[in-house]
């Protein structure tokens, strides 16, 4: 069963540790390129920030955001901005989500997300929680797949391998980490079934598209192409 109380507390405990880490950069390492194509330190913290907002919409009964061009156009924006204006919109919109997620609610509710994607509103914040823990990594200031908590890491790698079930463009995949965690997704797709396993920082930034999946063992065949998120 999802708690979603729960998992209010672990996006205000990975919050403060994003905000911790992000509060030793300067200005000049805000405006650095962080780990995702085209995106600098200031991109990610934007998105963070803008995430929330998008995210108190959603529970709130509102569309995520108002266009897809209006979210990169609010994200372009606001990455250029000095490091103090970064971390305090950050904390301001984190705070905003909690107070939202604070209200009473009838949390077993269908909500809408991006591009009619729709979930129990009781998994809203573990969505949140993914985009807080897996951006400070984004980030590159230290914080690592390896450092995510092991509960959050078996969590992620679950709601992936839901999440690629039955994709038409992958094979059955058995998944597997050395933490004990066992997933099958793909399945939609033509080629013989393969079993892939490997650490379980590994396994989960490769579903999630931070590795390549080079640090996998796999059998039964090459290491499938996983589609974009």
């Amino acid at each position: 069963m999802i708690d979603h109380a729960r998992d209010l507390a672990s996006v205000r405990e990975a919050t403060e540790r994003l905000l911790t880490a992000a509060a030793a950069l300067d200005n000049a390492s805000v405006a650095e390129p962080s780990r995702l194509p085209g995106w600098s330190r200031g991109h990610v913290l934007a998105h963070v920030a803008r995430n929330a907002d998008a995210l108190v919409n959603v529970l709130a009964g509102r569309p995520m955001y108002a266009s897809a061009e209006a979210r990169d156009a609010d994200i372009d924006r606001d990455a250029p901005r000095p490091l103090d204006v970064q971390l305090a919109d950050v904390r301001d919109s984190a705070a905003c989500f909690q107070a939202e997620g604070d209200r009473p609610a009838d949390w077993s509710r269908t909500v809408e997300l991006r591009n009619g994607v729709t979930d129990a509103a009781a998994r809203v914040p573990f969505r949140r929680l993914v985009e807080v823990e897996l951006h400070h990594v984004d980030l590159g200031i230290g914080y690592e797949l390896e450092d995510l908590p092991a509960d959050f890491v078996r969590r992620e790698s679950e709601f992936l391998a839901d999440r690629f079930a039955g994709h038409k463009d992958l094979p059955s995949i058995t998944l597997s980490d050395d933490t004990g965690g066992t997933w099958t997704t793909g399945g939609g797709g033509q080629g013989d079934p393969v079993r892939v396993s490997g650490p379980a920082a590994d396994l989960v930034g490769w579903l999630a598209g931070r590795r390549d999946g080079a640090a996998l063992k796999v059998t039964g065949g090459a290491l499938p192409a996983l589609p974009p998120l």
